[in-house]
């Protein structure tokens, strides 16, 4: 059976909702779409490091529409694993876990991977929106999920 891992945030966990949010809560207006297309997500919310080391960030992070079901299936058909470069922000270790447990109870603990860089990922299929991760990917079959900092 093949081995997939699956990039969380971005391709899981919708987290430019989090910083559309954020970022309207504190400049009092809520930006387009269209301001941040292709930009590194660092240039398009300048407080994103402020953003993601906030409490609840990632816990309350609202799911990217029909993920779940896609992801279900692709358990059933492939050795499957939930991959995150999350030792950067320390908090969002318990986040994460609990907002994978409420929102895919069918991935056990030992389909959940948090790492440093994803480098060490031994898999054949890796899907993730960053063009960094899938460049360093050894495996056979990188797939760029579309997000807003990698269209332009």
């Amino acid at each position: 059976m093949k081995r997939i891992a699956i990039d969380m945030d971005g391709v899981l966990a919708d987290v430019y909702h989090q910083f559309f949010k954020m970022d309207e809560a504190e400049f009092g207006q809520r930006r387009k779409m269209e301001e941040i297309a292709g930009k590194p997500e660092r240039e398009g919310f300048p407080h994103m490091m402020q953003y993601v080391n906030t409490r609840d960030f990632f816990r309350t992070a609202p799911l990217i529409a029909g993920c779940v079901p896609v992801v279900k299936e692709i358990n059933l058909k492939y050795d499957l694993y939930i991959v995150s470069a999350a030792m950067e922000f320390p908090l969002s270790l318990p986040e994460k876990l609990e907002w994978l447990a409420e929102h895919f109870p069918f991935i056990t603990w030992q389909q959940i991977v948090f790492c440093g860089s994803k480098q060490i990922i031994n898999a054949d299929i890796m899907i993730d929106d960053h063009f960094r991760n899938l460049d360093s990917f050894a495996g056979s079959t990188s797939m760029l999920f579309t997000q807003r900092h990698n269209i332009g």
